[in-house]
C-alpha cells in the first residue's frame, strides 16, 4: 500500500514538523499535577529524618496536632499497608538481600530524608510549619557512605539483618578473560568513578489522591502510570479496576519519575484513611534529598591488546552503590550497562562482575541512560588510555576494532546480538564535520596564552527498546514483568482518529511523531490524529516511557493496531466497490482500487459505512478500531560517534566546551526536529555530569548538595551550539527500522568531554582524570603536574 502524503505529495514521516503538544505548554496553559485541585482537598507535609542512620526511639506529635487546621499526624504504625514498596528485579539464581522499604519508616531510618511521619491539614504552608513541631527522638547508629569501604570487614551495617552490606553479585561473560589478558602484549588498568547525580527535572514530583465510594483516583507526575496503579493495588489491597492513575502534563522525568514512590502510596493511604483528597508537592530540596539518584559506580577496568592495536580482552569489576533501599529497578541498572560493555568492538573475551552495595544514602535507580552512560564512559575513556599506551591515534585504535557492518547481526563477546550497525560510517560522517588535525594546530597557538585546547571522541552503541519479555522477563534477566507495549487506534464517524498509547511521555514529542506515523498509513493529516496517554482509565494496559522504548516498542504497537484498522477499511471498500480486499490501496488520501484511481473512498467515508452499517455483509462487526500489543524479539541498538573540543584555563581550572559535534544513527527518522531536540538535551545532561553536577554526601551521611546553589546545573551560557548529523541504518528488529534516541547524547557525551580535557592537558603530563572535572579538580591536577616537573 502506498504511503499517504500532504498536498505537495510528501509523506508526513520524515518531516521536521513542529510539536503539536507545544502551544499550551509554552503559553502557560499546561496542566501539571499541582494545577489540579479538588473540593475539600487537604495538603501533606512529610517529617524526614535528619540522621543518616538511627533507631527511632519515639515520635511526639502532640504540638503539631494542636495547630489550627491540622487534621492528622500519622506514622508508619498508623498506616498499615499490605506490602512494602516494590523492587521489580529478581534475577534467577542470584541471591539478593532485599530489605523492607515502607512509605514511612518503622523503627529505623537509613538515610537523611527517610520519612518518619506525615502531617495533613488544610493549608499547604501551615502543614510544613506543623511538621517542624513533630519531635522525633533518634538513637544514632554508625554510618557508611563509601561503597568500597562498606564491603570491608567490620564496616557499619546498613541493615543488620543481613550481616553484610553486599546486596548481590551478578556476572556476565567468559571465564577465560584473565587468561586472555595474560597472553596480551599490553594490559592497562584504570579505576573509573562515575559519580552520583540527580535527575533534576524542571517539575518536581507531585501527587493528588482522591478516595471516594471505594474507588481511588491518583494524579501523579510519573512516567509509568500503569505500574503505579498495579503497585497501589498490591500495597492497598484493592482491585486494579477500582484504581485510576493519571499522569497529566509531566515537566520532565529523565528516569527520576520511573518509580513507585512512597509518597504516591502514602497520599493514597491517607486519602482513604481520612476520606478526603490529599495533595503533596515535592520541594526542590526534597527532590535532591529523596527522589532516587543515578550513577554512583566505581569500576576497575582491565583492558588488553596486541602491540599492533588489536583488542583482546576486557574485564570490568564494578561496585555499584545502591543506597539504603532497593527501589523499583535499583539493582538492575548496572546490569543494563553490562549488556553493552563491549561497545562497538570485537573482542576475544569479555567479562563483567557486578557487586551491589548498601550505603546510608538514598537509593540509586534509572536516570537518563540507566547504566548505559556508565558503561560507555568507562569503556571509551579506557580506549583512549589504551591508545596512549600503544602510541596510536585513538580513532585509529577504534577503527581497527570496530565490528564491520558486514557481520550484522553480530553476536558480541558477552553474548548479546546487535541487530545492525555501521560504526565506520558514523565516524566517517563525524570527520566530515570536524578535523582533529586542525583542532590540534589551533591548540598550539592557544597554549601560549595559557589556554589548553583538546579534542576527545566517543564511539558508542546502546541497548534500548526495553524490552523483549523473553529476554528481560522473569525467566530471562529477571524483571518481574513482561515489557511489551500496547495501542488502540480508533477512527471516529467523522474520520478523525484517536490513538491511545500505553507509553506515557514527559517531553519527547510523542503526540507529534505518533500522529505522523498514523497519518501516513491512514491517508490523513497529523492534525486529524489525537494521541491520548497517561490515563489508566483510557486505552489498554500499558507499561510507560523509559529506556528509549516509546517509538521502537510503543510506536510499533501503534503500527500494528493501525494495520488492523487498514485491513478492516480495505474489506469495507472492497465490499462497497465490489472488488477484492487485496486490490485496495492507499493513494493520495483515498483507499482506491488498484488500476482504477477514480474508484475509492476517503477514511471519513469508510468510517461512515463502519458505524452506520448499511448494506454490510452478514456477520460484519460495526466500528473501526483495533487494539494491538507488541512484544519485540530483540532489543534495538542505536549507535554513533561524538566529538568534543574543550579549552582549559590552567590558571583557574575552568573547562569550556567550545564545540560539540554529534553523529547518531537511530534508524529512519520519523521527525528529525524531535531527534535533534532529544540529542541536544542528552548532550547537555552528560556535559553537566562531566563538568558540573555532583550529588555529594559527607562522611556522616549528610547531603552537602541539597539545592541548586550547591548542585551546579549547566545553563545555555555554559554550552556551545551543538552540531548534529545522522546516518540511517535500519533496525532489523522493528518494522519501521526505528531504534531510539532519547538517551543517546547522555550515553556518548561524558567520555568525549573527559577525553578532550585529558587530551588538552597531556602536554603538562596529565594522563588521566575522573569526573566531575570541576575547576577545583582540574586546577589541583595542574598544580600537582607542575610541582612534579619542578621536583
Amino acid at each position: 500500500m502506498s504511503g499517504a502524503s500532504d498536498s505537495n505529495g510528501q509523506p508526513w514521516v520524515g518531516r521536521r514538523l513542529r510539536r503539536k503538544e507545544d502551544p499550551p505548554l509554552i503559553t502557560g496553559r499546561g496542566r501539571y499535577t499541582d494545577d489540579h485541585s479538588l473540593p475539600g482537598m487537604l495538603f501533606a507535609a512529610i517529617v524526614r529524618s535528619p540522621e543518616a542512620h538511627a533507631r527511632v526511639v519515639s515520635i511526639d506529635a502532640s504540638a503539631a496536632k494542636q495547630r489550627p487546621g491540622v487534621h492528622a499526624v500519622l506514622t508508619g504504625e498508623d498506616l498499615r499497608l499490605e506490602s512494602p514498596l516494590p523492587c521489580a528485579w529478581v534475577p534467577p539464581g542470584v541471591e539478593m538481600n532485599v530489605p523492607d522499604h515502607w512509605p514511612l519508616a518503622r523503627g529505623e531510618v537509613n538515610h537523611v530524608g527517610d520519612p518518619v511521619a506525615v502531617v495533613v491539614g488544610q493549608d499547604r504552608y501551615a502543614v510544613v510549619d506543623a511538621a517542624e513541631d513533630v519531635f522525633v527522638e533518634y538513637d544514632p547508629l554508625p554510618v557508611v557512605v563509601d561503597p568500597q569501604e562498606a564491603l570491608r570487614d567490620g564496616a557499619p551495617l546498613v541493615h543488620e539483618q543481613f550481616g553484610t552490606n553486599r546486596v548481590h553479585r551478578w556476572s556476565l561473560g567468559a571465564d577465560d578473560v584473565e587468561q586472555v589478558l595474560e597472553r596480551s602484549d599490553v594490559v592497562i588498568e584504570r579505576r573509573i568513578v562515575n559519580h552520583r547525580t540527580s535527575g533534576a527535572p524542571i517539575e518536581p514530583r507531585a501527587v493528588l489522591a482522591d478516595y471516594r465510594s471505594g474507588e481511588l483516583t491518583v494524579t501523579t507526575s510519573t512516567q509509568v502510570p500503569h505500574f503505579v496503579r498495579l503497585f497501589l493495588a498490591l500495597m492497598l489491597g484493592m482491585s486494579e479496576e477500582r484504581i485510576r492513575v493519571i499522569a497529566p502534563d509531566v515537566g520532565g522525568g529523565f528516569g527520576a519519575k520511573l518509580q513507585m514512590y512512597g509518597e504516591e502510596a502514602l497520599c493514597a493511604a491517607v486519602a482513604r484513611h481520612l476520606n478526603r483528597p490529599v495533595k503533596w508537592v515535592e520541594t526542590r530540596s526534597e527532590h535532591m534529598m529523596v527522589s532516587h539518584h543515578g550513577r554512583d559506580q566505581v569500576a576497575t577496568v582491565r583492558m588488553g591488546a596486541t602491540r599492533d592495536g588489536r583488542l583482546t580482552g576486557v574485564h570490568i569489576q564494578l561496585v555499584a552503590d545502591l543506597g539504603a533501599y532497593l527501589m523499583l529497578l535499583t539493582p538492575l541498572i548496572p546490569t543494563l550497562g553490562a549488556f553493552v560493555m563491549t561497545g562497538c568492538y570485537e573482542w576475544e573475551s569479555a567479562r563483567v562482575d557486578i557487586t551491589g552495595v548498601f550505603t546510608n544514602k538514598v537509593a540509586t535507580d534509572a536516570i537518563r541512560g540507566a547504566g548505559r552512560p556508565e558503561a560507555t564512559h568507562m569503556l571509551e575513556v579506557t580506549m583512549d588510555q589504551l591508545a596512549a599506551e600503544l602510541g596510536l591515534d585513538p580513532l585509529e585504535l577504534r577503527r581497527r576494532n570496530f565490528i564491520p557492518k558486514e557481520r550484522f547481526p553480530a553476536e558480541t563477546a558477552l553474548g548479546m546480538v546487535y541487530d545492525s550497525g555501521d560504526y565506520h560510517g558514523t565516524l566517517a560522517r563525524l570527520l566530515e564535520h570536524i578535523d582533529p588535525a586542525e583542532v590540534r594546530r589551533e591548540a598550539e597557538g592557544l597554549r601560549a596564552r595559557g589556554v589548553y585546547r583538546g579534542i576527545g571522541f566517543s564511539t558508542y552503541t546502546e541497548i534500548c527498546g526495553l524490552a523483549p519479555s523473553r529476554i528481560a522477563g522473569p525467566a530471562g534477566v529477571g524483571v518481574q514483568a513482561g515489557l511489551w507495549e500496547s495501542a488502540l487506534v480508533r477512527v471516529h464517524v467523522s474520520g478523525a482518529v484517536t490513538v491511545y498509547s500505553g507509553t506515557s511521555p514527559h517531553g519527547q514529542g510523542l503526540d507529534t511523531s505518533f500522529a505522523q506515523i498514523v497519518a501516513d498509513r491512514l491517508g490523513i493529516s497529523p492534525q486529524q490524529v489525537e494521541v491520548m496517554h497517561g490515563d489508566t482509565a483510557t486505552g489498554p494496559q500499558g507499561l510507560g516511557t523509559y529506556g528509549s522504548r516509546s517509538l521502537s516498542v510503543g510506536g510499533e504497537a501503534i503500527v500494528k493496531a493501525t494495520e488492523r484498522v487498514i485491513d478492516k477499511a480495505r474489506r469495507i471498500v472492497a465490499h462497497r466497490l465490489e472488488a477484492a480486499p487485496e486490490d485496495v490501496e492507499l493513494r493520495e488520501g483515498r483507499f482506491s482500487i488498484a488500476g482504477s484511481p477514480d474508484r475509492g473512498m476517503t477514511l471519513a467515508e469508510i468510517a461512515g459505512e463502519a458505524y452506520v452499517v448499511d448494506n454490510m455483509p452478514a456477520g460484519f462487526e460495526p466500528g473501526l478500531e483495533a487494539t494491538a500489543f507488541y512484544d519485540p524479539e530483540n532489543f534495538v541498538f542505536p549507535f554513533g560517534a561524538h566529538a568534543a573540543v574543550v579549552d582549559v584555563d590552567v590558571e583557574t581550572g575552568k573547562v569550556d566546551v567550545v564545540r560539540y559535534v554529534a553523529v547518531d544513527d537511530c534508524g529512519p527518522a520519523i521527525n528529525p526536529m524531535l531527534i535533534d531536540g532529544q540529542v541536544h538535551g542528552g548532550i547537555a545532561h552528560a556535559i553537566g555530569q562531566a563538568l558540573y553536577e555532583r550529588i555529594h554526601y559527607d562522611d556522616e551521611g549528610q547531603l552537602v548538595t541539597g539545592t541548586f546553589v550547591d548542585y551546579a546545573l549547566p545553563s545555555a551560557a555554559e554550552l556551545p551550539s551543538f552540531e548534529t548529523d545522522r546516518t540511517e541504518t535500519p533496525s532489523t528488529t522493528t518494522s519501521m527500522g526505528v531504534k531510539g534516541v532519547g538517551e543517546a547524547g547522555t550515553i556518548a557525551a561524558s567520555p568525549a568531554v573527559v577525553n578532550a580535557v585529558v587530551d588538552a592537558l597531556r602536554p603538562l603530563g596529565i594522563e588521566f582524570l575522573n569526573m566531575p572535572l570541576s575547576p577545583q579538580r582540574v586546577w589541583e591536577a595542574v598544580q600537582q603536574a607542575q610541582e612534579g616537573v619542578r621536583a
